[in-house]
């Protein structure tokens, strides 16, 4: 009997030990997710930092990623890279890559003009956009159902926007045109990847689509932003704001990998509403 209960007791605290783990890693994604959206925003605005260069700061969070990333995978060697012929690569992981990129510079940009809370609401799209995309592209089924679930996402997003305060046209078109492209970009990741058996955890995700990203940023970057840039004499490289910005942008990647590698994805999305509503409580403050 002493023993029956005495193995019940370590059974029990395992699984405490378990439960405060996962509340430890849920806490630490909330925290960074958070940092990284409030950061982004203090730095592009014009009334904060004011530097409005979303595909530079893309680009800078690219670069430290794919860098980060390679010492990771062939230097040290935490992670096992997957094994990937030229042209899987150039039929599956650039377009993928292509995607992100639009995504990425969009997201950022429209941090210029709408408040983080706004942001937040129009990212609830995101589950109604990769459902369409995913039935267009055939890879859902259309379900009535599922559809009306959608479009009451849809019109309580569209009540957010119509009482927004801040309302700016052209930002959400912005935010619209990213959560467009990380729709397409997620069910993408279905059909070029995940139908072949490739599995990219996000440390191996920025290994391979990290460089692809910087190149496909690259060519509106020279047209767009470098000229303004070359003629801002005043700027000088902040390495503390956007070292610390890079590094909180990475440190969040392990955390999505830590989370759902120890927990669930379902679990990632659930402390996602819990972030949105800090984000929309601080945006008030």
């Amino acid at each position: 009997m002493g023993k029956g209960g005495s193995g019940s007791g370590s059974l029990s605290e395992g699984v405490v030990k378990k439960i405060l783990l996962s509340y430890t890693y849920v806490a630490i994604w909330i925290f960074l997710s958070f940092t990284v959206i409030v950061y982004n925003k203090y730095i592009l605005d014009r009334k904060l930092y004011n530097w409005p260069f979303p595909i530079s700061l893309t680009m800078i969070h690219m670069s430290f990623c794919a860098a980060l990333a390679f010492i990771l995978v062939k230097v040290l060697k935490l992670v096992e890279p997957v094994t990937m012929s030229r042209d899987l690569y150039l039929s599956s992981v650039v377009p993928i890559g292509a995607l992100y990129s639009v995504s990425l510079w969009l997201s950022n940009s429209a941090y210029i003009y709408l408040s983080v809370s706004f942001i937040q609401m129009l990212k609830a799209l995101m589950p109604v956009a990769v459902y369409s995309i995913g039935v267009l592209l055939k890879k859902d089924g259309f379900k009535a159902d599922t559809m009306v679930n959608m479009l009451s996402i849809s019109l309580g997003v569209g009540v957010a926007a119509y009482g927004e305060a801040k309302f700016d046209a052209w930002g959400v078109v912005l935010q619209l045109g990213a959560v467009a492209f990380e729709a397409t970009r997620l069910v993408m990741i279905q059909i070029l990847l995940t139908s072949k058996g490739i599995q990219l955890n996000p440390i191996t995700s920025l290994y391979y689509v990290a460089p692809c990203c910087l190149a496909f940023l690259f060519v509106p970057w020279i047209f767009v932003e470098f000229p303004v840039l070359r003629e801002t004499s005043s700027f000088h490289f902040d390495f503390v704001i956007f070292g610390t910005n890079s590094l909180c942008a990475f440190a969040l990647n392990l955390a999505v990998f830590l989370l759902v590698g120890k927990t669930s994805a379902l679990t990632m999305n659930v402390a996602g509403v819990v972030k949105d509503w800090l984000l929309i409580a601080f945006s008030w403050l």
